[in-house]
């Protein structure tokens, strides 16, 4: 049976699932608030222990990011991103899902040719994007204020 693009098109559009966008915002909501309910938790925990609001910050940015390494390796935090869609990927917590993940993934192939290397497959972009783009920033930002 020969299609056009167009026809093609069309059969597609018939035949996809359509989305349930308003219940997807929600758990996405849902479940990116709780994530930053836990943070804002532990970071009030270490500020009450007598640290200083940036060693708290720090604390909380450590704990969130060991708790998601630790459900990933557990295969629960894929469970909740399957639930809570892009509530997870937005945190600081979906950062550390995407560095786990593929180092989880490849372990079999060693430790240098599959761990390490595969760890940044994902998340390396992003670090060498928001480094770039940091220095970008930095440097308009320092043309235009004179400095």
């Amino acid at each position: 049976m020969e299609l056009s693009n167009q026809d093609y098109q069309k059969y597609v559009q018939k035949k996809a699932k359509k989305s349930p966008i308003v219940k997807d915002t929600a758990l996405a909501f849902l479940i990116g608030g709780a994530i930053c309910v836990l943070g804002q938790a532990i970071h009030d925990l270490a500020f009450s222990l007598g640290l200083t609001q940036s060693e708290a910050g720090t604390v909380t940015t450590i704990a969130l990011v060991g708790l998601s390494a630790l459900l990933t390796s557990l295969n629960l935090y894929n469970k909740l991103a399957r639930f809570g869609g892009a509530g997870t990927l937005v945190p600081v917590t979906g950062f550390a899902n995407a560095v786990v993940s593929p180092a989880i993934d490849f372990r079999s192939e060693g430790l240098t040719g599959g761990t390490c290397v595969k760890m940044f497959t994902i998340a390396g972009p992003v670090i060498v994007y928001g480094i770039s783009a940091s220095m970008v920033y930095g440097l308009v930002l320092c043309l235009l204020s004179g400095a």
